[in-house]
């Protein structure tokens, strides 16, 4: 049973995103920034470029130097920033120990697909480059970010750089068709995300001579051997629902070891309301825990 807490933030989330609806990329960017939070208590920031890419260390005082959450953003490749997504990532740097670096990769429609891949892998080569060691780094991602994390990873291996040690897709968006079952059964539980949305971003993402099966774009067309352990998580009563189950359902046949945890009664990136809700609390602490022995945390 959900708390009432955060059926109270449901409720208020469902207000202001107007049902899931989608007005346009100005509104979608402005409703997004709306919603940015400070760093939680405790946790520090520090600008920083990376291959040219803008991004954002966050640590605490006791973090690990040398081992780090390479973090990318949601807000369906045309919206999110940095800013819209520290309170997630403040508190998960703070629940696993370690530096997370968050990435402000390039949005459509002004940069269109590979751009926000491009701009990954970039900070990818940056890190390896300042010395980090693939096996202490985690690709993390929620909703497009989540979809962009496993694009990565896919990247990554077919360049044939170092492996990151594990990966974490929150609510991943990896079908850029809209063919999954759950955006017509979960149509109604959903207050953030319909598939009409999903279809106008898409084709801003991709743009008019786009592939909606190009594997980095909608990695659920991906050949995802030799990626690394993977926890996905969803929510019950999203609209993506589908897109991860399909993901984990083509990583295990693909060798991941993989792990899908659906939340019951959780909507799209819960994660994102930290602080604020004990359920989301407790799964930014379950993928703290899931990526401390991969990364060799305390």
């Amino acid at each position: 049973m959900a708390s009432e807490q955060f059926l109270k933030l449901r409720e208020a989330i469902r207000y202001s995103m107007g049902g899931g609806g989608f007005g346009s990329v100005a509104g979608l960017r402005k409703a997004l920034e709306a919603s940015a939070m400070p760093l939680p208590v405790g946790v520090v920031s520090q600008a920083v470029e990376a291959n040219g890419v803008p991004c954002e260390w966050q640590s605490t005082e006791n973090t690990t130097e040398d081992a780090v959450i390479l973090y990318l953003h949601g807000g369906g490749y045309v919206g999110g920033s940095i800013a819209s997504h520290r309170n997630l990532t403040g508190h998960l740097a703070k629940a696993a120990g370690c530096r997370v670096l968050s990435v402000e990769y390039r949005l459509a429609p002004e940069h269109q697909h590979p751009a926000p891949v491009e701009d990954a892998i970039a900070v990818y080569r940056w890190l390896l480059d300042q010395g980090i060691s693939a096996e202490r780094v985690a690709i993390c991602g929620d909703s497009a970010g989540g979809g962009l994390a496993v694009a990565t990873q896919v990247a990554i291996r077919d360049q044939q750089l170092p492996m990151p040690a594990a990966s974490v897709p929150i609510s991943p968006w990896v079908d850029m068709e809209g063919v999954g079952a759950s955006l017509k059964t979960r149509a109604e539980l959903d207050p953030m995300v319909s598939g009409d949305t999903l279809s106008t971003i898409a084709a801003f993402f991709l743009g008019p001579n786009g592939n909606p099966k190009d594997p980095l774009a909608a990695p659920l067309h991906a050949d995802l051997t030799g990626l690394p352990p993977m926890l996905i998580h969803v929510g019950d009563h999203e609209v993506l629902l589908s897109d991860s189950e399909r993901l984990a359902a083509n990583a295990s046949a693909a060798g991941v070891d993989v792990v899908l945890e659906v939340w019951p009664d959780m909507i799209h990136v819960w994660h994102a309301l930290a602080g604020m809700c004990s359920e989301a609390d407790d799964a930014i602490t379950r993928v703290a825990a899931f990526l401390q022995p991969h990364l060799a945390l305390p």
